[in-house]
């Protein structure tokens, strides 16, 4: 019977198949059918049609089983990454090979492998496709029944809204009068079932019908519900999935969800400091975003208000405390001034591209003998850039050494070109300090240190110099006057005199 296979299928049967094919004929006789239906089973066991289809599943088989076998062992490499990163970061001063390994987790390249790694593990593919829709009645709406275990987490809403404790938004459909799924919170029940989306319209919670009632009277019905509760939900159109943002930003303002009167719902707001680090979740909404404490990974997401918002906020409280002759004068106002959030990220150091050191700090504070002193100790490590000058050298002094001496009509293209952190005019002369003069310390492997005027913060302060910002704080008035005038200290708040500091100058600093 293998022989006849072989010469109609050319080799290419599927064992089980000729297996079941040779029971066939040995059982002929025991079989109660008709010739004709024996011969049709026969023939079809042997067709090539059938034995193809049986090799494209035979594959497909062995391919998922493959693939089982390599499943990812976890699928957070890259934050493993950095937990290693974290521990071996003391040791790279002590170890040459904690050192190599360092610098090779820090390559680019292979963070990038390890991001895709994840993207892959997690299954986070674009386009998100919709899922098959099954066929039905084309009048006929899917429902779907979700329950949830009731906590302490609230569902809260825009105006006209309530908070349910299953950690999503309800409102009233303005179009329809239904009620809907507003807003779902990261981390909060509703989001880690998966099954509750933003736009389901909510039909039934607990059995009972919601329709023509209003948010406030699904809060009585969720309030009075004990244990498990039951959701019966329309979906939304099928959109593609929301995707978590892995923006982190610095906070420059404080905000408390007690005392804010704009926030929606103060129970599912997030209070935080100026200079905590915030970890967005989502943007979904102009207004309010969603985000997490940076560190704490158990935590669900809180809402915060948007950059736009907050810009808001802050102008028309600029507005409320000028005069009504400003007011016009100040509509519109500079959003690069406007701190709100600050966009940042994990910086590791990089041995061969040390950040430079700034000093800023009110004049006369000390920052000129910090930096002198900070250079007398390692003068082979810290360096400060030769500033320019468009004044004619004087004996004894070396181009490039005490000064970079340049032509006045070069310094002021090179000036209005935003080419130097800080200017000046004395004497008519020009003196400055150029920003290629900075990174070109940091390219020979040396540390940078300089005491610029603050105002030279808004072009330091970028991805390439990725400086280190120190601010020197006077001590109180009686601590500063008396080191000031035991050292003899000069004031530098007049530049035409060589005397001490005035009690007014100790105040001022």
């Amino acid at each position: 019977m293998s022989v006849a296979m072989e010469q109609n299928g050319g080799g290419a049967f599927d064992p089980a198949l000729a297996g079941l094919l040779e029971s066939l004929v040995g059982s002929r006789d025991a079989i109660s059918a008709s010739k004709e239906e024996l011969d049709f089973l026969s023939n079809l066991l042997q067709s090539k049609e059938l034995h193809a289809l049986f090799k494209v599943y035979n594959t497909i088989v062995d391919r998922v089983r493959d693939d089982r076998r390599c499943s990812p062992v976890l699928s957070s490499s890259m934050q493993t990454t950095l937990d290693v990163m974290e521990v071996i970061l003391p040791r790279i001063s002590l170890s040459d090979t904690s050192r190599q390994l360092f610098q090779l987790l820090q390559n680019p390249h292979i963070q990038g492998l390890l991001c895709a790694h994840d993207a892959v593990a997690q299954k986070d593919y674009l386009p998100r496709l919709p899922d098959i829709p099954q066929e039905m009645d084309e009048d006929e709406e899917t429902i779907k029944i979700v329950q949830l275990v009731k906590s302490t987490e609230p569902l809260d809403g825009e105006p006209d809204s309530a908070e349910p404790i299953v950690g999503a938004t309800i409102k009233t459909d303005e179009e329809n009068g239904k009620i809907i799924i507003a807003r779902v919170m990261h981390g909060g029940a509703a989001d880690r079932s998966g099954l509750i989306n933003v736009g389901d319209e909510v039909c039934e919670v607990n059995g009972i019908n919601v329709e023509g009632k209003s948010p406030a009277d699904v809060l009585q019905i969720l309030q009075h519900s004990e244990g498990t509760i039951t959701f019966k939900l329309i979906p939304a159109d099928p959109k593609n999935g929301a995707r978590e943002s892995k923006m982190k930003v610095r906070a420059h303002f404080d905000f408390n969800t007690d005392v804010d009167p704009y926030i929606p719902c103060k129970e599912a707001g997030l209070s935080f400091t100026k200079g905590e680090i915030l970890h967005i979740v989502s943007q979904d909404d102009p207004y309010w975003w969603q985000a997490r404490k940076e560190g704490d990974r158990n935590m669900r997401a809180g809402l915060i208000p948007s950059k736009a918002l907050q810009e808001r906020k802050i102008i028309h409280e600029r507005l409320s405390m000028a005069d009504q002759k400003k007011k016009s004068e100040s509509d519109d106002y500079d959003r690069e001034d406007i701190a709100t959030y600050e966009e940042v990220v994990k910086l590791y150091p990089r041995p061969e591209h040390p950040r430079p050191i700034v000093l800023i700090g009110p004049p006369g504070v000390g920052r000129n003998e910090l930096k002198r002193r900070i250079m007398e100790l390692n003068p082979d490590k810290y360096h400060t850039p030769v500033p320019h000058t468009t004044r004619s050298p004087r004996p004894g002094e070396v181009n490039g050494k005490e000064y970079n001496f340049v032509q006045r009509e070069l310094m002021e293209e090179q000036i209005a070109r935003g080419e130097f952190l800080e200017f000046g005019e004395y004497k008519g002369n020009l003196y400055g300090t150029s920003l290629e003069s900075v990174k070109s310390i940091i390219r020979s492997g040396l540390t940078c240190i300089i005491n610029p005027h603050y105002q030279a913060l808004k072009m330091l302060r970028n991805p390439d110099i990725k400086p280190y910002i120190v601010y020197i704080k006077p001590p109180i008035f009686d601590i500063l006057k008396s080191t000031r005038n035991a050292a003899f200290a000069m004031s530098t708040f007049d530049e035409t005199n060589s005397r001490g500091f005035t009690d007014d100058e100790f105040n001022e600093i």
